[in-house]
Formats: structure tokens, sequence, C-alpha cells
């Protein structure tokens, strides 16, 4: 064993030696209990940054130490390698989309390996191989036969800068989630996944993610957006053209006093007499979205409806803030009892009605719109009834007068699938003249997409532009047909890569003993930022793949952890804008000298140059250094402010642990068994405080926390004879299996150096004895005033602090001296608690 510890060359060795002996290798094993352990899988970008070593390593410590405790843990790694970034390097560079692609895959497999991640290799996918894409394609045509993929034109998100498509989850504040530029609205014929067909089931499934973040199942459910309600028709006056609105407040009926309808709907365009103000307002509904929404933007259509509740004349307006896509696109405006309504009522100089007033209100005129509950009034014969009644009252009254329904709506859409891109997945339909859109053959998947084709990034899909691609034979009539130049979603590709991952890459894609041994996922772990997009599309294809008889769970991920990000503070330069950190050494531009701007603590990224690469710091401080920084930095799920100092520090407890080590090895390797003694009950309390960090909530942090005080009482420790040689050797022992899922190459190359055989990943979890690990107890005796009035057991590690807050904290003691003034209490030799009072 080396006296310095130098880890590069551990680091080096041990990696090589677990990829050639197929340690991290899984193989079914019925006999144990399985748990399946991932994070979500990168886009192969160019390279890894520090946001991905502490993604990584989170999961790695949860899979090493899964498998210490006996189980079959699997613990795959991919890449999700369909994407715009490959497609613009192809237009940029001249670069095909599959070299550069590959390319960066290959060098990020390196710097993940170098992080010493314990990754099923045998389990790899790319999902721009053909191998992979084909499932997609066959997802497809199974989709396409049950309904559940169909084509339609419609008002769709169009990015000028990207050159496609998006759902309606990658848009955020009107802007493209990808690349920030604005969305404006375009009119396409679309590919959709019915994913509508189950949102009561999303929505239900929603309350039995328990082991999800709170604020993630809010997202889900906000976004599925359920909503009880009635459907009516407003009757246009003098015309047999009727509106049909949604409301989830039939007990406001009677105080609409107007009706809206989206600037979308196709009625806006019939009705309003003034065109050309209607196109400006179409304009600018068409930038904005539901958070977006300007909502006094909008004009009078010029004709009238009539309320059917109460025969009343009201005016239909256009209003900005109705969206076409959620309810019919008409909405009765109440403006007394709806803060949008009131604020748009308000703007257009529009009658403001209240039919709903708090118990024990006046029912005075309104100021701002009353949303709560109460009682009704103004309302016919539903006047005096709470308004929760009233709302079954009236539903019960509109379906027995056939003038409306009671209805329940969602503000889930469907989701569009199609993107006019090329690096993606073909979509596997056929045009014939003679006998419409027809699937590929299932026979004749994949659906190769061509390699090394031209792209200009002009608009359009670029398959188009390719005969031998779009020119086939109907597989009907076999007369000449075109392909659907169209590619898929990339959110598709990561909708079902989990399920792959259960089986071997060898191996057959679905095959189901594998997927029904491995599946659920137990530990999902991934960014915040997938909350809707991924995860909401994930839950409908395992369901999707449950109706198929594919898999046999409902939900994909039993329990799912949203790590922080990594933060670092910012450097500006006046003239150079952004610095690297090594750029303002000093706080001075090291291009031009002029004093340096620091900046706030922001999230790494490249753009502001606040970044430190995982290559830098495994080449300084190696990997289990990065590792441990990242993990005792912050909880898991906490952002880290980066800090140089707590690597330095990580990185003095691995040298501290090296040097103990050296220092002991000749002395511990003879001795077996120990005894009791301090550093046996401190070894036994911080297996079990180890053990409850990782099992509890993946307090990671305070786990480090106590292996750094273990190793503290353990230098310090002086062994004078053969019981005490044991207990040091237990203690290290004990040391390194509980640190090895933390730092695994310097606890492997300890481990062997001790004595050990086999790696220390072949080891069982140490367990603690509850009497060993009790603390020793003594009795502290409590006097007030010179007079013993109390004893208490207490622990012997316990600070005189602890020790004077349990004295004063004794029942009887309290009666003592309750309402007396407490002058000081001192603690002698560790066992008298001495009080005294003011006299």
């Amino acid at each position: 064993m080396e006296e310095k510890y130098n880890p590069r060359v551990i680091e080096k060795t041990w990696q090589k030696e677990w990829q050639e002996s197929g340690v991290d290798e899984t193989a079914r094993d019925a006999s144990k209990q399985k748990f399946y352990c991932l994070e979500m899988f990168p886009y192969p970008s160019g390279k890894i940054h520090m946001g991905h070593i502490r993604n990584y390593v989170i999961g790695d410590v949860i899979t090493r130490y899964k498998r210490m405790r006996g189980f079959n843990v699997l613990h795959p790694m991919g890449w999700d390698a369909f994407g715009l970034p490959a497609e613009n390097a192809a237009i940029l560079n001249g670069t095909p989309a599959a070299a550069w692609t590959l390319d960066n895959i290959a060098y990020m497999k390196r710097q993940i390996a170098k992080i010493g991640c314990s990754y099923d290799w045998s389990r790899e996918l790319a999902t721009c191989t053909p191998q992979y894409y084909k499932w997609n394609q066959w997802f497809f045509i199974k989709m396409f036969e049950r309904g559940l993929a169909y084509k339609k034109n419609s008002s769709v998100n169009w990015c000028a800068q990207c050159q496609t498509v998006l759902a309606n989850e990658q848009v955020i504040e009107d802007k493209c989630w990808r690349c920030d530029s604005i969305v404006a609205k375009k009119e396409l014929d679309q590919w959709f996944f019915k994913i509508t067909a189950y949102a009561e089931e999303l929505l239900a499934g929603c309350d039995t993610l328990i082991g999800w973040p709170e604020h993630v199942v809010a997202m889900q459910k906000n976004w599925i957006g359920k909503s009880m309600g009635a459907e009516l028709d407003f009757p246009v006056e003098n015309s047999d053209i009727k509106i049909r609105i949604f409301t989830t407040r039939p007990d406001t009926l009677f105080g609409a006093t107007f009706v809206c309808l989206s600037p979308a709907h196709p009625l806006a365009a019939k009705l309003t007499e003034d065109k050309d103000s209607l196109k400006r307002i179409r304009a600018e509904y068409d930038k904005q979205d539901a958070a977006t929404a300007q909502t006094t933007l909008g004009m009078f259509t010029g004709t009238y409806a009539i309320n059917p509740m109460n025969g009343e004349r009201v005016a239909v307006y256009v209003a900005a803030f109705v969206l076409m896509e959620y309810g019919t696109g008409a909405i009765m405006s109440v403006p007394a009892h709806d803060s949008r309504d009131f604020e748009f009522a308000t703007a257009h100089n529009l009658p403001i009605r209240q039919v709903i007033v708090a118990e024990g209100g006046s029912g005075q005129p309104l100021k701002e719109a009353y949303e709560g509950e109460g009682i009704v009034v103004n309302s016919g014969d539903f006047t005096g009834l709470p308004n929760k009644e009233a709302i079954i009252k009236i539903n019960e009254y509109i379906e027995k007068k056939g003038i409306g329904i009671a209805t329940v709506k969602y503000k889930l859409r469907d989701w569009g699938i199609s993107r006019q891109r090329y690096w993606g997945t073909p979509i596997p339909i056929i045009y014939c003249e003679h006998c419409g859109a027809l699937p590929v053959p299932e026979a004749e998947l994949p659906v190769i997409l061509p390699e090394n084709i031209e792209l200009k990034g002009k608009g359009g899909s670029p398959l188009a532009l390719v005969d031998s691609f779009v020119n086939v034979k109907c597989p009907n009539c076999h007369r000449p047909a075109t392909r659907d130049t169209d590619t898929m979603d990339t959110f598709v590709d990561s909708s079902w890569y989990f399920i792959r991952y259960c089986s071997k890459a060898s191996e057959e894609a679905l095959d189901k003993s594998n997927i029904a041994h491995f599946l659920p996922v137990d530990q999902y772990i991934g960014g915040v930022e997938h909350a809707v997009l991924h995860l909401l599309y994930s839950r409908f294809f395992t369901r999707v793949l449950r109706d198929l008889g594919i898999v046999a769970v409902d939900e994909p991920f039993t329990r799912l952890l949203t790590q922080g990000m990594v933060c670092k503070e910012t450097f500006k330069c006046p003239e150079h804008g952004w610095l690297f950190p090594e750029e303002a050494k000093g706080g001075k531009c090291g291009k031009c000298n002029h004093p340096v701007e620091r900046g706030r603590v922001e999230k790494m990224s490249k753009s502001k140059k606040n970044v430190v690469t995982p290559d830098e710091l495994t080449e300084r401080y190696g990997a289990d250094t990065a590792r441990v920084f990242s993990l005792f930095a912050a909880p898991p799920e906490k952002d880290i402010d980066w800090s140089d100092q707590g690597v330095e520090g990580s990185y003095r407890f691995l040298n501290r642990l090296w040097a103990l080590c050296h220092a002991n090895i000749a002395k511990i390797k003879p001795h077996e068994g120990h005894a009791g003694g301090p550093l046996i009950r401190k070894t036994h309390q911080t297996i079990n405080k180890v053990t409850q960090s990782i099992e509890r909530d993946y307090h990671f942090n305070t786990a480090i926390a106590a292996l750094m005080e273990l190793l503290n009482e353990t230098s310090s420790f002086k062994p004078a004879n053969g019981q005490d040689y044991a207990a040091l050797a237990f203690a290290i022992r004990s040391m390194l299996l509980l640190l090895s899922p933390f730092a695994p190459h310097i606890c492997e190359e300890l481990w062997r150096a001790i004595g050990n055989g086999k790696s220390i990943f072949l080891e069982g979890w140490p367990s603690w004895d509850e009497e060993a690990a009790k603390e020793e107890e003594i009795e502290l005796v409590i006097q007030i005033d010179g007079k013993v009035r109390a004893k208490e057991r207490v622990s012997a590690s316990l600070t005189d602090k602890e020790k004077t807050d349990i004295a004063l904290n004794n029942a009887k003691v309290k009666e003592l001296i309750a309402g007396k003034r407490l002058k000081q209490v001192i603690i002698v030799r560790g066992k008298l608690a001495s009080i005294a009072l003011e006299k």
C-alpha cells in the first residue's frame, strides 16, 4: 500500500477491474427482492456537467447500498439521442447528425466511466438506433389501430427558430422550451396521441404516487385540470345559431350579463361585424397562453344572445382571455363572481349583477369579484339556497328542461407528436390516393431514417426532399404512394426507455418475463423541469402498454427524487462579458485587468461560464472527492452552492482515511473479534445513523457527517492491547463498508489493502447492535441551593448545556423553582447539576 493517496492511479485501476469482472452487470434473480434504480438518461450534447455528476452519483449510492443489502438491483444507462442539437450541428457544420451524436456518446461515456458509477452497460441503448426506434413505430401502429393515434388539422405552436411544432407542454411563457424564442400559432395537419382517453385514470393515479414530491404531483394534477360543470346553449338573437358554453359555476347562471367567445372560435368571425379589429385581436391571442392572457383585450361582436335560464338578452363579445383549447371556447361571463370577467366588464362598461352573497353579507355594490361560497340571490326559484346546493339543483333543472347537461372537462389536450424535423423517428404511415392513410406493415419495420442527407435548415420536413424515402408502393393496392415525412416528438423516445432496459441489449426488446420482474422503477431520479412533460407522457405510455398486454403495472415510477441544481457565483467583465472562474482570479479580468463584477450564485451554465467541469475536478482531486462533495454539500433535493473550500474539505477527509489505514495496516490484520468500549459504541452508532440516513430520506450529507465523526474518533483512538486493535479493525472495516457507496474507489483499494480477497461490493452491509450502540449512562444529581431535589439517568456523552437543560426540565425541579429568578446553573464533574436561585 502506497503511503500517499493517489486517486488518479487507484481509480483507473478499479474502474478497469470492475468493467472486466462484470461485477456491475445484473442477471434476473427471482430468489432476491428486486430493486430498479434509474437516473433520467442524458441527451448526448458533448460533455457532462456537474448537474449530471450529482444526478448519477445519487443513483449510484442507492444502487451500491441496495446491492450490499442483498437486492437484485438493476441500474442501467443509455442515451436520449434524437433531437434538435444534432440536426442544428449538421446544418451549421455539415457534420452528419448520426456521426455527431455517436461521437458525443463515446466522449460522454468515457466521462461517466471516470465517475465510477456502477452501470450495467450490457443494457445500454441509444434512441437514434433503428433497433430502438423500430418500437416507437410499432407502438404508433398499435395506437393507430386502437384509435389512439389520429391526424387532424390543428392550430399548433410553431417555433420559427427551430422550424418545428411544439406540444403545449413545450411552450413556456410564450417561448420555446429549447431555444427560448417566441412561439406563434400555425394551422397544420398533425398526428396526435389521444392522451385524453386516459385523463381520468391519470388523474386518479396521482393519488397513488405517495413516493413522489407533493409539488410534482400537484403539477401533474393541475396540468390534467379536471373541472366539473355544465354545458348550455345560449341562442343567438334572431338566428338559429346557438353558442354552447361551458361553466364550472352553474350556481351563477342568473348573474351572466354577457357571453365571451375565444378569438379562435368559429363563431367569432361569423358573428363579428368589424373583421379588421377581430384580426388584430386574433393576432394578439395567438401570441399568448393561459398564463399570459390579456384579461381586458376584446370587442363587441354586434350581436346578442339569450340567457336560457331567465330569457335575458346579453351581449356577445370576443375576449382574448378565453382559450379555445379549454371547455368549448365560449363562456358565460359573470363579472360579480369571476375576477377576469370583472376586469373585462369594468374595462368595457358592462353590467355586474351579484347572485351570491356571503352568509350575513349585505349585497352592497362590489369593488372586486366575490368568488367565495354563500347564499344564492337574484336567481328565481333557486334564491335562498346555499350555492353548493344550488349547483346540484340547477344542473338537475337544465338537464330536465333539455337546455344543457352536467359534464366534466379537462385542461389536458391530446399530445401532438408531428415534428417537421429530420433527426427523429419516422412516422410509419403511407398515403395512397386510392386507399388513404395506411400503417406500414409490421414486417417492414423499422422505417429507416436515411443518413447523410443534406440539411439546409429551411421550413418543412427535410425528409420530404429525399425521393428515395418518400416514394413507395401502397402496401394494400401496390400502386405508387408516399410516406409521411414528419418525425415523432422526441418525448416519445423517453416515454418507454425504462421498459427497454428490463432486457439486455442482446435480448428481445419487450421480453415480458424480464419486464414483469423489474418493473416498476423503484427509484427514479431527475430534474423537476420534467415534472409535467416527460413524467406525464411516461405514465400515459405505461397505461397504453398495459392495455396492449406488455406491462402489468399502472404506474412506471414508485418513488421520484427531483435533485437540486449545482450553483456557482458568476463573474462579469464590463468589456468581455461573462468570465470563467479562472479568468477572474484576484478580482481582475484575465483579459484586460479590469475589475470584475461579482454576480449572484446561479445554476451552473455554459452561457454564464460559472462552470466547473467534471474532467478538471477528477483530474485534480479524483472522482471520489467529486462524489463526496456533491453528496455532502446539501441534501439531494436541495441546490448546492459550489464551494472550492468544500471540495478541499472532502479531499482532506479521504486523505485522512488513507493515512489512518496506512498507519495501522500491519497492526489490525491479525486481530479477530472485539470487546466493548467507546470506539465500538461509536462504530455501531455510525452504522445505525448511516443506514437510517440512506433508508429514511436519502440524506447522504448526514451519513457522510457521521462517517467524518467516526474517522475523528478512530484517528484519536490509542490501542493498547489485542482487544483494542480488534476494536480498531472493526471500526476501520465498518467505515470502509459504510463509505463504499459514496467513495467506491478508495474504499475498494483500502479494503483489499487490509487483507480482504474479494471486492468490497460483494460484501454485505454492516449491521448494528442496539445494546452495543447504547451510550454509557450516569446518574445526574440535581440540587437547588445546596439541597438534593432530584436525580436523572442520562448519557455520559451529553454536554454540560444538555445536562443543564435536563435538570431545568425535571418535573420536580420545575415545580420548586416556578416563579423564582434563576441565578446560575453549574455542572460539577459532569455528574452534579447545582442550581442557584436569586435571594
